[in-house]
């Protein structure tokens, strides 16, 4: 058995989830437009450009949940769902997940979006393992606004799948092969210490690491 890892956002989907569910709250009328898409814009400009603080990122995503109860929240993320995400799940993203599901290899989605955003989408996508950041929440599962740990993102992605790894008393070193997907340069510690690095729809900082040191580039879709 080998392990196969996905990032998410620009690398399973054409698009980012996290900033496409902001962009859905201003549609829905849920958030100020001017401001929230403001910050949503600015957020998105930043991890783009490799210079995010995490942290205060999720505390931004997170205390916008919190404004709304978990049951508003949960259907507006169907609605969600079913106009914005599974157009976006192409075929070959369906056939890449399924090649490694096939073989009995392990598959996990590692991704810096929060949980709340993403959970459903790795069930559409037919995967049962996501790493992700979670929201805090209250016993009767409110979201109370504040991180649960630290980001998934960038180093967190390690310490997050080692934890996860954990769990079931392994780690990356106990499968033959370990691959991780991503179109970031912020992946670039996970991607590191896996066997098999592929730069998946790469932007211009991952595609230069990539060619220089010859991992394999893979273009799913024609965005970026």
């Amino acid at each position: 058995m080998n392990l196969a890892l996905f990032d998410l956002d620009h690398t399973l989907l054409p698009v980012d989830s996290d900033y496409e569910w902001g962009q859905f709250l201003i549609r829905i009328g849920a958030v100020n437009p001017d401001a929230f898409e403001k910050s949503n814009a600015a957020w998105f400009a930043e991890y783009r450009a490799g210079t995010l603080d995490p942290v205060k990122y999720l505390e931004f995503v997170l205390g916008t949940l919190a404004k709304f109860p978990r049951k508003q929240l949960d259907a507006w993320h169907e609605q969600f769902m079913a106009q914005v995400i599974l157009p976006q799940i192409t075929p070959a993203t369906r056939e890449l997940l399924q090649k490694y599901q096939d073989v009995g290899d392990l598959v996990a989605i590692v991704t810096a979006s929060n949980s709340f955003v993403t959970e459903p989408i790795a069930k559409a996508l037919g995967v049962d393992f996501l790493i992700a950041s979670d929201p805090e929440t209250t016993e009767d599962g409110e979201i109370t606004g504040k991180p649960l740990d630290t980001p998934t993102y960038g180093h967190g992605k390690v310490i997050h799948t080692n934890a996860w790894l954990a769990t079931m008393d392994m780690t990356l070193a106990s499968f033959p092969r370990s691959y991780f997907y991503s179109d970031s340069h912020n992946d670039l510690p996970l991607m590191l210490l896996v066997t098999d690095p592929i730069a998946t729809n790469p932007n211009a900082q991952l595609t230069a690491h990539a060619t220089a040191h010859g991992w394999p580039i893979l273009n799913l879709f024609d965005t970026q």
